[in-house]
C-alpha cells in the first residue's frame, strides 16, 4: 500500500465509526484545551505581577530598618531588641550615593481629610516631590513642592479624592484640613487605579516633615531609591549598605530589596506553577491515550475479517500496521487541532471575563500539547497496530 492509499483507508475507517472516533477526538481535545487555558492562566498570572512591580518604578530599591533574616525573631523579641529606625539624616546620606538618581523617604499613616463640607478618613503619604517620579505617579493638574519648597503646607491629591471632595469646582488652590493641619492643594494626581493592591487614587501625599509632626514620628517607614541605570543597582545596594552600616556603628541593621530580586522570585515561582498546572493537564491525554488503545484494540477484533482479507489481496504486515497508526494519527492530529481551538477560546473569555490579566498562553504550551497528543496517540496504537499485524489471513478469514 502507497502512503496515499494508506491515509485514505484509515480516513474512510475513521469516519465509518464515527461516535468512537467522536469520543477519541473529544478526550483528547479536552486534554490540549486544559494544557493550553492553564497555562494561559499562569504565564498571565506572572506578566500580571511583573508588569505591577514595572509599573510602581524602575532601577527601585527599598530600604527597611531590620535584617530581613533575624527581625521578628522571638529571641530579639523577648531580649527587646528592636530594628534601628531608618531617618531623614539616613535618607539624606543615601541621596548624596554616585549610583543614586533620586530618592524619596517615606511615612505613611492614616487620618481625616476635611473639606467643602465632606469628611472622611484617606491613606497618607509623607515624602517629597521625588515620590512622584520614582512610583511613576503622573500629576493630572498642579505640582507637589515646586521650587524645592519642601516645608510648604502642600497636599496633592488622588483623582478620586480630588473628585469626590471638589466635584464642580477646581481642586487647585483650594485649602483642606488633615488631621489637625491646614494644607493648600497643590496638585492632584491622575488616575491609576490600583497597583500591587494600593489604590493610588484614594492617597494623600504630604511633605515629609509634616507627616513625622502628624503622626508623631521620627523614623521613617521606607526609604524608596532610583539608580541611576540598570546596571547600578547591585553596586548601588552594596553602597547602601555600606553607607547604612557606618552611619549605625558598625551594625548589619538595615535591609535593601531590589525590584530585580523580587521579580526573579515571582518569576521563578510562577513558572513553576505554570509547568506544574500543566503537567496536571497533561494526565488528561495519557487517559485519552488509553481510551484510544482500548478502542483499538476492541477495533482489531471486530475488524479481523478485513484484515485478513487485506493480507489475501496482498498487504504485508508492516501495511497492517501502518494502517492502524494513520487511524491514530488523524485521531489524534484532530483531537489536538480542536483542543488548541477550544484553549484558544477558553483564554480569549478569560481576558474578556479579566482584562487586567493577560492570559495568552506560551507557544511552548500549545506545541508541547499538540505534541504530547499526538506522540500519546501513536504511542497507544501501537499495541493495537502489532496484533492486527500478527494475525494470519486464513484465520482471520475463517472468522468472518
Amino acid at each position: 500500500m502507497t502512503l496515499t492509499d494508506t491515509l485514505h483507508t484509515s480516513f474512510k475507517t475513521v469516519m465509518s465509526y464515527r461516535i468512537r472516533s467522536l469520543l477519541i477526538v473529544l478526550a483528547m481535545a479536552l486534554g490540549v484545551g486544559a494544557v493550553v487555558v492553564l497555562t494561559a492562566l499562569g504565564d498571565g498570572a506572572r506578566n500580571y505581577i511583573i508588569n505591577q512591580f514595572s509599573s510602581i518604578g524602575t532601577n527601585l530599591l527599598v530600604v527597611l530598618p531590620g535584617r530581613a533574616e533575624t527581625s521578628g525573631s522571638f529571641l530579639g523579641a523577648v531580649l527587646g531588641q528592636t530594628p534601628r529606625d531608618l531617618t531623614l539624616k539616613d535618607a539624606q546620606l543615601l541621596g548624596r550615593l554616585p549610583q543614586v538618581r533620586r530618592y524619596a523617604p517615606l511615612n505613611v499613616g492614616a487620618a481625616e481629610l476635611s473639606a467643602a463640607n465632606r469628611l472622611r478618613e484617606v491613606t497618607v503619604l509623607g515624602s517629597t516631590a521625588d515620590l512622584i517620579p520614582i512610583r511613576h505617579m503622573q500629576l493630572a493638574q498642579g505640582n507637589f513642592l515646586a521650587q524645592g519648597g519642601e516645608h510648604n503646607a502642600q497636599i496633592a491629591l488622588g483623582a478620586k479624592i480630588a473628585q469626590e471632595f471638589f466635584p464642580r469646582s477646581q481642586a487647585i488652590g483650594q485649602r483642606v484640613r488633615l488631621g489637625d493641619s491646614r494644607f493648600l492643594v497643590s496638585g492632584v494626581l491622575s488616575s491609576q487605579g490600583e497597583t500591587m493592591g494600593f489604590n493610588t487614587d484614594e492617597i494623600v501625599i504630604i511633605p515629609i516633615d509634616y507627616a513625622q509632626a502628624m503622626f508623631n514620628t521620627t523614623s521613617l517607614f521606607r526609604i524608596l531609591i532610583e539608580a541611576k541605570s540598570h546596571s547600578d543597582i547591585e553596586p548601588a545596594k552594596q553602597a547602601i549598605l555600606a553607607s547604612l552600616r557606618q552611619s549605625h556603628d558598625g551594625e548589619d541593621d538595615t535591609t535593601v530589596i531590589t525590584q530585580d530580586a523580587i521579580l526573579e522570585t515571582f518569576d521563578r515561582i510562577l513558572q513553576t506553577l505554570t509547568l506544574a498546572v500543566a503537567g496536571i493537564a497533561a494526565i488528561s491525554l495519557i487517559v485519552a491515550g488509553i481510551l484510544v488503545m482500548n478502542v483499538m484494540l476492541v477495533a482489531v477484533t471486530q475488524r479481523t475479517a478485513e484484515i485478513g482479507l487485506l493480507k489475501a489481496i496482498g498487504a504485508t504486515s508492516g501495511d497492517i500496521r501502518r494502517l492502524f497508526l494513520a487511524e491514530a494519527l488523524w485521531l489524534s492530529l484532530v483531537g489536538a487541532v480542536l483542543g488548541f481551538l477550544l484553549g484558544q477560546l477558553g483564554s480569549l473569555l478569560v481576558r474578556i471575563a479579566y482584562p487586567q490579566l493577560p492570559a495568552w498562553a506560551p507557544v511552548w504550551a500549545s506545541i508541547a500539547a499538540i505534541a504530547v497528543a499526538l506522540f500519546t496517540g501513536m504511542l497507544a496504537s501501537m499495541l493495537p497496530a502489532s496484533k492486527a499485524a500478527r494475525l494470519d489471513a486464513v484465520v482471520a478469514l475463517s472468522k468472518k
